[in-house]
């Protein structure tokens, strides 16, 4: 179809006429198209001004795995950050994997993992014989584990004797379980035996069954314990000393020869820490989710651990110098480690600085 007919020469008034309408009925087609050359021109715009971040296909998602001990709300960031979408934004194709932390450490050392989410093991393998290990980002300042028993037993002094589940000798859970009980009145290396037993979910299954009394519960197996089978709380450890309980860990040859990589790693767990901080809902979701709990138990252990969260994957300079020096005496050091030779968080700050994030 053309778009203006033709005419004869010889006819020129009616070739004028015809121009004419046809011309106005341009106009009208070009005022009907003016909102479309707008909603392009807004988009050419917003194209231009877009933060220039990084389409990544398929082919170029690079594959890691990150190891972890326990199924807590510890690893939140984790669960967010695989549930949001956050390692796919920066390009990565992350898998979970659970196992104990000596193993994990092991395994980050042949590099068959690449990171390591639950440190405390990890900077007591540091402390002690100086693993080519650093930790670049910390989301847990205070230890979440409260003490638990069987029905049958009101105070920590009736626990002499008797067995107590951790998850690994050494770890975050092992040492708060400890402090908790000195402070009890017991000697943890004298009236208890500690047994190795599992996860924390798996160590509640062991205290119903009776093979073991006592544990250092986290949330949400806490609530479980505590509504579901009426074990008794005896102690919290959340408010009683400092704890870097989780957060990151990777080699430092790959820190070294990586740093984007480990940069876009520590991005995506940014973003799962803010989302948690900002959502209440959506994180209590995901804990939900992943942990195979009922919401109301994960908003109640979402509530309940906020507290012990960094929003920035940094503690103060006072909190690791006070953990540090608990962590010398606990361990019989003569003197606390340097900071220096555990942490390392200059991409930390440099992608707090990028997103934002105080």
């Amino acid at each position: 179809m053309e778009l203006c007919p033709r005419v004869g020469q010889g006819d020129s008034l009616t070739a004028s006429v015809t121009v004419v309408i046809w011309m106005e009925r341009i106009r009208n087609k070009m005022r009907l198209l003016e909102p479309l050359k707008i909603i392009r021109t807004v988009f050419v715009c917003l194209a231009t001004i877009a933060p220039a971040t990084p389409v990544w296909s398929q082919t170029t998602m690079e594959k890691l795995s990150i190891a972890y001990s326990s199924r807590s709300i510890a690893s939140i960031d984790l669960y967010v950050a695989l549930d949001k979408g956050f390692f796919r934004e920066e390009g990565l194709d992350v898998q979970v994997v659970q196992v104990r932390s000596n193993i994990a450490i092991a395994a980050a050392l042949t590099e068959e993992v690449q990171a390591i989410g639950s440190i405390g093991t990890v900077i007591r393998a540091i402390e002690r014989s100086d693993a080519p290990l650093k930790i670049v980002a910390v989301n847990l300042k205070r230890p979440l584990f409260w003490l638990v028993t069987r029905p049958e037993f009101g105070s920590i002094g009736a626990l002499k004797g008797k067995v107590l589940g951790t998850t690994t000798f050494g770890g975050a859970q092992h040492v708060a379980a400890i402090r908790m009980l000195r402070k009890g009145g017991l000697d943890p290396e004298k009236d208890i035996t500690v047994i190795v037993a599992g996860d924390v979910p798996t160590q509640l299954q062991s205290l119903v069954s009776g093979a073991i009394q006592a544990a250092a519960l986290s949330p949400p197996t806490i609530i479980l314990a505590r509504d579901k089978f009426k074990m008794k709380i005896l102690a919290s450890s959340m408010e009683e000393f400092p704890s870097i309980q989780n957060g990151l860990a990777v080699p430092e040859k790959l820190l070294k020869d990586r740093r984007e990589l480990v940069k876009r790693l520590l991005r995506a767990r940014a973003k799962a820490t803010r989302y948690f901080w900002e959502n209440e809902r959506g994180a209590s979701e995901v804990l939900a989710k992943y942990l195979k709990v009922e919401f109301p138990v994960a908003l109640e252990s979402y509530r309940l651990s906020r507290p012990a969260f960094t929003t920035n994957g940094i503690p103060t300079d006072n909190e690791l110098a006070e953990y540090l020096k608990m962590d010398a005496e606990f361990m019989a050091l003569p003197k606390p480690t340097p900071a220096a030779k555990v942490f390392d968080f200059s991409l930390q700050r440099e992608v707090n600085q990028e997103l934002g994030v105080r």
